[in-house]
């Protein structure tokens, strides 16, 4: 039987895989409003040590980085639904090492879990449903496939904290992580279809003399079917529209970075209660994550490249407003403008970089990209501990992610280009 590409041909297990995506969000937003805030006092983290609350996030971005270049590589040899399973087979312990956790470093150690984790699990959603839909709904793919993600982020931060305040942080996490996690490995199981089928059937119809309707600007030089390397350095430094996204990738985390490590922290100091934290940054999330709803369409219709580059000047403005205001209303507001600009770029990146990405090896090109992404994590989280710590202010951490997403920006808009086929089609 031939498959068929499209949302509405694949309505079906498009829809399962939203609903992995959203418990893929659940399991990481669970730790990113009640562990930062209590750091000091269920955790035992030095009060004002900038560095080693910064490390978890460190340790999730290396690991998550290196996972997703990975889960490319390896989806396309044993398909994707295997790379999902092991990925939540790996989440299993992070609930349980949280509630025992006797120190700060458990937490971490739980945390290079949910890299592997989030790595395996959260780009397979992604791939897996650039494989089943059209090239024409890839902006609107990402954008619900994000959307999707990022209300789990904003839905567990609220839900922790009052779990945290009504049962205590460690139970709260328990009973919530096993839930979700659980949930994931029976419906994974039972319910997700591995779609490399529908990949492989893309590729055999780009093949050199094959008809095409659009014609994607794929880079030049590469090979029929090319190794790790040369992916690698084509994602790099090869392809200078590839670069551009994978920098702007990179960088665009600081924000998230930011948000996971210092804003809670930022505003529980600021005499914000716990429940209150949890609304402000899932305004954030909820923005984020209800806005790709429209952006990503957005950028079927107009293109990929302004959208990217105006997001992240506003994310940049978002950020530096946290810093400039007071009060809860101000804050939810500046932390809005963030999450907006995270919604105008977040999906329009990656469909940037699948426009321009052979099918036969688009897997390993989103991974590749995802690592450079997710890679942002621990630098940015690194970046902004230190800058915290030379200075002795957090703020400091702010106006450092806000000038990197200023200067990645330009440099998106000095050396990327539009990737649409239909708005910039390949000559020929």
């Amino acid at each position: 039987m031939e498959l068929r590409h499209g949302i509405r041909h694949n309505l079906g297990q498009f829809l399962h895989q939203l609903v992995q995506v959203l418990l893929v969000g659940l399991t990481i937003g669970m730790t990113r409003t009640v562990v930062p805030a209590l750091a000091e006092s269920d955790f035992g983290v030095p009060k004002n040590s900038f560095v080693l609350l910064s490390a978890f996030v460190v340790a999730f971005g290396l690991v998550k980085g290196v996972m997703n270049f990975v889960a490319g590589r390896l989806s396309e040899r044993v398909g994707r639904k295997q790379v999902l399973l092991m990925g939540w087979l790996v989440a299993l312990p992070i609930p349980v090492m949280i509630w025992y956790a006797p120190n700060w470093n458990w937490v971490v150690a739980a945390t290079v879990l949910l890299g592997i984790n989030q790595g395996l699990t959260w780009s397979m959603t992604q791939t897996s449903k650039l494989d089943i839909t059209r090239l024409e709904e890839r902006g609107l793919t990402l954008g619900l496939n994000e959307f999707a993600g990022y209300v789990g982020v904003a839905l567990a931060g609220i839900l922790t904290a009052y779990l945290a305040t009504r049962f205590g942080a460690r139970q709260g996490l328990l009973v919530f992580g096993l839930a979700v996690i659980g949930s994931a490995l029976l419906l994974t199981q039972l319910w997700v279809k591995d779609t490399l089928p529908w990949a492989k059937a893309e590729a055999a119809k780009h093949m050199p003399g094959s008809a095409q309707v659009l014609r994607p600007r794929y880079p030049a030089n590469v090979s029929v079917n090319p190794s790790t390397r040369e992916i690698f350095t084509l994602m790099s430094w090869r392809d200078k529209r590839l670069m551009a996204l994978s920098q702007a990738g990179l960088v665009e985390k600081f924000v998230d970075a930011l948000v996971w490590v210092f804003y809670p922290v930022f505003l529980y100091q600021q005499g914000v209660s716990l429940t209150n934290v949890g609304w402000i940054i899932g305004v954030y999330g909820f923005v984020w994550g209800g806005s790709q709803l429209f952006t990503g369409r957005l950028s079927d219709r107009v293109g990929r490249h302004g959208p990217n580059v105006w997001g992240m000047w506003m994310c940049g403005a978002g950020v530096a407003a946290m810093v400039l205001g007071e009060g809860v209303a101000w804050w939810a507001v500046s932390a809005g403008v963030s999450g907006f600009g995270m919604a105008l770029l977040y999906p329009n990146l990656s469909a940037a970089v699948a426009d321009i990405s052979h099918p036969a090896w688009r897997g390993s090109a989103i991974g590749i990209y995802r690592f450079w992404r997710d890679l942002g994590y621990g630098i940015g989280a690194l970046g902004l501990g230190l800058a915290a710590h030379f200075t002795g202010q957090m703020q400091a951490a702010f106006w450092f992610v806000a000038v990197s997403m200023f200067a990645s920006g330009a440099v998106l808009w000095w050396l990327g280009e539009e990737t649409h086929p239909r708005l910039n089609p390949a000559r020929g």
